[in-house]
């Protein structure tokens, strides 16, 4: 499922790495850089990008001599990433592993805190995006009985 545009005005910051493992963490860099320090959702939008980057490197051909993208975008109470890579043998897949596993959690992990996320397979390249989605409950919310 393709992500839904946001309106034109709105600025998204892209920023082209190359597929080595220590980009990773200048694409936390850029998230950092698009949201900012004190943005409330900054924590799981630079954890789920790292996981995205880390599998663009890892997985596709991105990681032997290619580069992937990352696309930030924020809107109110709403945000996007989405990373774009080289492309690979077969689809993104968030599938379940094994308790003691050291790999395969990412997706499972984007799947658990995103809003909504998918991936787009075109013309060699895969794009994985999620969306975060900041919910705000109203003071004393919790403390009333239901």
């Amino acid at each position: 499922m393709a992500p839904p545009d946001f309106h034109p005005a709105e600025e998204e910051l892209v920023v082209r790495l190359p597929g080595v493992p220590a980009q990773v963490s200048r694409a936390r860099g850029v998230v950092t850089a698009a949201l900012g320090r004190d943005h409330p959702l900054l924590d799981e939008a630079v954890l789920l990008t790292s996981e995205l980057a880390t599998n663009a490197v890892l997985h596709t051909q991105s990681g032997d001599g290619g580069s992937f993208t990352v696309a930030v975008r924020s809107r109110g109470s709403l945000v996007r990433v989405c990373v774009e890579d080289a492309g690979s043998d077969g689809p993104p897949c968030a599938c379940r592993t094994g308790v003691y596993a050291t790999r395969g959690r990412g997706l499972p992990l984007l799947e658990a805190l995103s809003h909504r996320w998918g991936y787009v397979r075109a013309n060699g390249a895969n794009i994985v995006w999620f969306e975060l989605l900041l919910v705000t409950v109203p003071a004393g919310w919790a403390a009333e009985p239901v």
